[in-house]
């Protein structure tokens, strides 16, 4: 079976290069490196971790097995789906709706440079 691997390579000798990664122009933060650390803060490691490991059916069914918040379980993911590790699913069930979300990559690798 085949590993899907995503790879982050950034420059950090570069202005903005997490901005970049999250896909704003024209940005510029000296705090690049802590930007980095706040989108994959314990939070969302949790997240990341239950993901794999419950797969749970729904953003509510993971909310309560972490025991936090449905709103801020659901901005934490909106930001991993803004940097693609995660995917949400829709599914149908007669009139009701729900988003399942969805580890993209089996592995992420960052490759940071300093040149």
């Amino acid at each position: 079976m085949a590993t899907k691997t995503l790879y982050f390579s950034l420059n950090a000798s570069e202005e903005g290069f997490i901005s970049k990664l999250l896909k704003k122009e024209k940005e510029f933060d000296s705090s690049d490196i802590e930007k980095l650390r706040r989108i994959f803060s314990k939070e969302r490691g949790k997240l990341l971790y239950f993901l794999k490991r419950e797969k749970p059916k729904s953003i509510y069914s993971l909310a309560k097995i972490i025991r936090r918040d449905f709103k801020s379980v659901y901005s934490d993911l909106k930001m991993l789906e803004k940097v693609g590790i995660i995917d949400f699913v829709l599914e149908k069930k007669g009139n009701r709706e729900k988003l399942i979300p969805k580890i993209a990559y089996d592995r992420i690798e960052f490759i940071l440079t300093f040149n």
